[in-house]
């Protein structure tokens, strides 16, 4: 089996128009398409994350809440890589986005920090 990359990430949000506001306007990802599909009530915003990689970001009506904490099993969280943490941390903050303290990974020694998206969904920041 080969398995060349991780193709896109998928995410359910509460209110669409928030969370494509912060994942195009605050975190600054370019938008590839944006549809509407009547037949489910359900928008589908595709996402360009650097050169290749996508966020599939979709609105259904009441979607249920996703257990963080405690954490709970399944997909824990989404991580983006950056060439200098401080910046994009101050550059969040300068938005309004509350970060965690910068940490460092025991097992690399690279810097890492979280934040949330408007569903709580845990973002982190991996310095290359």
């Amino acid at each position: 089996m080969k398995l060349n990359k991780i193709h896109h990430v998928a995410i359910i949000c509460s209110d669409y128009q928030k969370s494509k506001d912060f994942y195009v306007n605050i975190l600054g990802l370019k938008i590839i398409s944006e549809t509407y599909r009547e037949e489910r009530k359900s928008y589908k915003l595709n996402l360009l994350i650097g050169k290749e990689e996508e966020i599939e970001l979709f609105s259904f009506p009441n979607p249920p809440k996703r257990p963080s904490y405690p954490e709970a099993r399944g997909l824990r969280h989404l991580a983006f890589e950056v060439d200098d943490i401080e910046i994009i941390v101050k550059e969040l903050n300068s938005k309004e986005i509350d970060t965690e303290p910068i940490r460092k990974d025991e097992i690399t020694g690279k810097r890492f920090t979280f934040f949330n998206d408007p569903d709580n969904l845990p973002i982190e920041l991996y310095e290359k």
